[in-house]
């Protein structure tokens, strides 16, 4: 094991392929042992909670913030540890057993990145809670941006098949439908095999019990984006917390009538129990990596948690064409800084809540006796 010291974070640098056998880093492997001669295994660093941020603008700290920054800033995470296996090194607070990771964009990275996380043997996860905590486009019809929205039903906007809206029959609005079923919303579809996820209901019910009148930051700047939207009584509001659905899509859709398609196909894969509130890019593959990780005991899969927060609208205002808008969001989000700062806001009151009571939480999920 190699250690480094760095003028801020303390970095730790396991140089695990030369010498930790391959049975550390894949428990689950069959006929390997560890000979006398070899060094002694990594020590194990016990996780209460993963906080999974998808992207960094820059810098880990000090300029403009993306998802993980605050995190990293705020709650102390500067233990560095080195994570050549994916996306982003990992930080650490050892006090408070906070990990940090920044997983990559895209259900592929955040897929792999949770997979090799939860099968790296230096950390002790089989308690931890994961949460989720990004940046999302979110409904004007649902919320204003800089809301965030707690998530169980997870919806992957990419699997399925599709025909070009220009030769699909006439009596179709999309040309985009279910695996297994003969046109769009086909009532006689199959069970999800991939297309839909629920996590954990009761835990999400109790994080927004817990964090429903949280005091949301308002910014001035937000209330002329808002007022555009004078169709949506809910985009006009100032931020606030709530639970929704979520689609995750690998292509950055916008637009009035992908808006209505994700609210469809939302309520189409829940069963009419909720419809589409904000679209991002990661939930399924980060989900169905931990299920098959909760499958061989790494980590319990009831303990995942989805936060995201509103940075833009998923369609345009009146009077403004479904490009023009998408194109002036990428010029920067209006919501960003406001919903960066209410995600580690209402974030942190469920953190402090599991740390501040670990005992009882280790040992039993919450939300879970009154289910």
């Amino acid at each position: 094991m190699k250690l480094s010291r760095q003028s801020k974070n303390t970095q730790i640098n396991f140089s695990v392929t030369k010498w930790v056998p391959w049975c550390l880093l894949l428990p689950l492997a069959l006929g390997c042992s560890q000979s006398p001669a070899e060094p002694e295994a990594v020590p194990v660093l016990p996780v209460k909670v993963v906080i999974v941020t998808m992207f960094e603008i820059g810098e880990d700290e000090g300029d403009t913030p993306g998802e993980f920054q605050l995190w990293k800033e705020r709650r102390d995470l500067d233990q560095r540890i080195a994570f050549p296996q994916s996306h982003h090194d990992l930080y650490y607070n050892p006090e408070t057993q906070v990990l940090g990771m920044v997983t990559g964009i895209g259900t592929a990275k955040s897929a792999t990145a949770t997979m090799a996380l939860g099968l790296d043997p230096r950390f002790d996860l089989a308690n931890a809670y994961w949460m989720v905590a990004g940046i999302a486009g979110i409904d004007p019809e649902d919320a204003s941006i800089g809301s965030v929205a707690w998530s169980s039903y997870l919806v992957d906007g990419d699997l399925g098949h599709e025909i070009d809206a220009r030769e699909m029959p006439d009596d179709w609005d999309t040309g985009f439908f279910a695996r297994r079923t003969q046109f769009p919303y086909d009532p006689a579809r199959p069970k999800p095999n991939g297309e839909m996820f629920q996590a954990n209901p009761e835990l999400r019910d109790w994080a927004f019990a817990l964090t429903r009148n949280a005091k949301l930051v308002n910014p001035e700047e937000l209330e002329e984006t808002r007022a555009l939207y004078t169709e949506h009584p809910n985009a006009q509001k100032p931020p606030f917390v709530l639970t929704g659905g979520h689609i995750a899509a690998m292509t950055f859709w916008h637009g009035a009538l992908m808006n209505d398609w994700a609210n469809k196909y939302v309520a189409y894969w829940s069963d009419g129990a909720t419809d589409f509130v904000t679209s991002a890019m990661e939930e399924t593959g980060t989900y169905q990596a931990l299920y098959y990780l909760d499958q061989i005991g790494r980590v319990d899969l009831d303990r995942f948690l989805v936060l995201r927060g509103g940075s833009n609208y998923t369609m345009q205002p009146p009077g403004v064409s479904a490009a023009e808008n998408l194109l002036k969001e990428n010029d920067g989000y209006a919501g960003m800084e406001a919903s960066l700062e209410n995600i580690y806001i209402v974030g942190s009151m469920v953190i402090d809540e599991l740390l501040g009571n670990w005992e009882t939480y280790a040992a039993q999920v919450p939300g879970a006796e009154e289910s």
